[in-house]
């Protein structure tokens, strides 16, 4: 409680909460996608869900006083505060190896799956499924043409939000370690970022 843990580039991070407590994920380079999701702590396979989201919110991007929804439609995050623009995305699915195979990468690349997925293990609460995470800082614009761009964030070092467990939940993040399309600044360079547990407000 209290204590600024880091993120580093390319890698996840879990952490327990108990209903009321806050956590913050602040962008310290102001150019880092962070990945997220919730779980119920007691049931794995509930969990904060875009697609559920999205109906509950009418948008595609959640802002301060926003629940965010699981699976079972009823919130499992409140979104206290974001010192951002406001830019994140919630409609791109974490990356994967299949994901860096389509962009012509041969081997082993680090991705947000793999991330979530060790750092839940390293918790002892591993789970069978990765659903679509909320990206936050990601800046995936939508196009009148209904495309989509993949640009850097427009975030300023130090940019934070903040969100209050409406549940006891796993909470779980991954620096996205994207390196091929500049999601993480024109610089491709994954950087660290930094998450706060804090205590009920």
């Amino acid at each position: 409680m209290g204590k600024r843990y880091t993120v580093p580039a390319r890698q996840g991070l879990a952490v327990r909460l108990k209903k009321g407590e806050q956590v913050r994920v602040i962008n310290t380079h102001g150019t880092q996608v962070v990945d997220s999701w919730a779980f119920n702590a007691a049931d794995p396979t509930e969990f904060m869900s875009m697609e559920h989201m999205r109906q509950g919110i009418n948008g595609i991007i959640p802002k301060p006083g926003d629940g965010l929804m699981t699976n079972k439609r009823r919130p499992i995050l409140t979104f206290l505060e974001d010192t951002s623009p406001g830019i994140h995305d919630t409609i791109i699915a974490a990356c994967d190896i299949w994901r860096y195979r389509n962009l012509g990468v041969e081997g082993y690349h680090d991705s947000c799956t793999d991330n979530l997925r060790m750092a839940l293990v390293a918790i002892g609460f591993p789970v069978a499924e990765v659903p679509s995470p909320f990206n936050l800082f990601m800046n995936i614009p939508v196009r009148p043409d209904h495309s989509i761009g993949w640009e850097p964030t427009v975030s300023k070092p130090g940019d934070s939000v903040t969100f209050r467990a409406e549940m006891d939940l796993v909470y779980a993040v991954s620096a996205c370690p994207q390196d091929i399309v500049p999601i993480n600044g024109a610089g491709l360079a994954p950087v660290d970022a930094h998450l706060e547990v804090l205590a009920e407000a």
